[in-house]
């Protein structure tokens, strides 16, 4: 385990993790106004390419990954001691930054600004992380597009970004006779986020932060007292996907991903019943949605639930993004009451949260209940797990909407 990284007294501060990594430039220049590089692959969704690819599935170019990230390899022991001490962390939570257009700029600058905000808390009390939902880059995750939107707009957030890929980092684009990819699948987030080392990446410009050093593009996050388990459910836009589905998508043939997960959640299982760690699943795709667009996936919750019955546990939440809106669900599994939160709300833009006639989003959604939202507004969760009560372990989400505290929501799980 690392030591050598130094607990910041505020975000000014700069952290400096064991291995060298860096998060935050040292003194942040005012939010960007226009991009350094302008983004016109929305032009590619009227080809005749994008028709003939929109539905495949793309193969995922990593194996599973051989060991979880260890938080304390990032931060370092230093940094955590206090959080420790305190039987408390807290960290951000939100998908879908990405700015595909100039007019989005300033919503994910908002974001971005307010989280970087929350820093200014004391050390002990600060989000420790942030853990991004997918969709960091849009419309086909171009390794040209990161420094303007990413690593500009996070460019004071001094902490690590761990990532799961969103299907827009995932989907690729045939403009060469519409049967080779221009680029492979994942390949700048696997660069950014999956480096065998932390380093300088060649998409963030002039700025600091180095990449991350993730597993894989689907992974474990150990962080004390909480566990993430990040999936990648491929870059589909409507349904998201870990299986093959009983052949309906064989390039993933094999099942790798699934087979994983079962194995996560066994190897958390003794650490969750002894209630010393929460467990949260995390994935793009929304296991369910109230919204118009991008709908619930209901292969993907089937696959999710045969998976926690397989491994015996279900996890304490699901969290997702994709819709760009913020919504609440709850579902009852045994004794257990689990919140399904979607915050797909991180600044890209908004969509409908209604049903395409029109008209108030249904109260149930099969075995869902919407407990909050649809929500149309930008914003974030700040997800704090408090072990420092024996009796009243808790696992806390609430979401903030800047400039509008009527849209703020809150959901405490009792892990006791």
């Amino acid at each position: 385990m690392s030591t050598d990284s130094e607990p910041p007294t505020a975000w000014t501060s700069n952290v400096v993790g064991p291995n060298g990594q860096l998060f935050a430039d040292p003194a942040p220049t005012p939010d960007e106004t226009s991009f350094q590089v302008d983004n016109t692959s929305a032009d590619y969704y009227n080809s005749p390419y994008y028709a003939q690819h929109e539905n495949d599935i793309e193969a995922i170019p990593t194996g599973p990954p051989a060991a979880p990230l260890a938080l304390d390899s990032v931060l370092g022991d230093a940094f955590l001691a206090p959080l420790i001490a305190r039987n408390r962390i807290s960290f951000h939570v939100v998908g879908d930054t990405g700015a595909a257009s100039s007019s989005a700029i300033r919503t994910e600058a908002t974001i971005a600004d307010a989280m970087v905000s929350d820093l200014e808390q004391p050390a002990t009390g600060a989000p420790a992380f942030f853990f991004h939902l997918g969709d960091v880059i849009y419309n086909f995750g171009e390794a040209e597009y990161y420094y303007d939107q990413f690593y500009e707009p996070f460019r004071g957030y001094d902490r690590p970004i761990f990532a799961i890929a969103g299907n827009h980092d995932g989907a690729v684009t045939y403009t060469n006779g519409g049967s080779t990819p221009d680029t492979p699948s994942l390949q700048a987030f696997i660069a950014n986020f999956c480096a065998a080392t932390p380093g300088k990446p060649q998409d963030a410009g002039g700025l600091a932060r180095t990449t991350m050093t993730q597993p894989g593009v689907y992974f474990t996050l150990d962080a004390p007292f909480v566990s993430i388990i990040g999936l990648y459910t491929n870059v589909l836009e409507g349904p998201g996907v870990i299986t093959d589905q009983n052949g309906a998508y064989p390039t993933l043939t094999g099942d790798r991903q699934y087979g994983w997960l079962v194995s996560e959640l066994q190897r958390l299982a003794p650490e969750r019943a002894a209630l010393e760690r929460a467990v949260i699943v995390a994935c793009h795709h929304p296991p369910a949605s109230a919204d118009a667009v991008h709908g619930g996936t209901t292969g993907l919750s089937e696959d999710l639930d045969r998976a926690f019955t397989e491994a015996g546990l279900w996890p304490d939440a699901i969290l997702s993004g994709h819709a760009h809106v913020y919504q609440r669900f709850s579902r009852t599994a045994g004794a257990k009451t689990i919140p399904y939160i979607v915050a797909g709300s991180g600044g890209h833009a908004r969509t409908m949260p209604t049903g395409e006639s029109g008209g108030e989003a249904p109260k149930t959604w099969g075995e869902f209940t919407l407990e909050t939202g649809p929500t149309v507004e930008f914003g974030y969760l700040t997800v704090t797990v408090d072990m420092s009560d024996a009796n009243a372990r808790t696992l806390t989400f609430a979401f903030s909407a800047p400039g509008n505290i009527a849209a703020a929501d809150q959901v405490v799980v009792t892990l006791t």
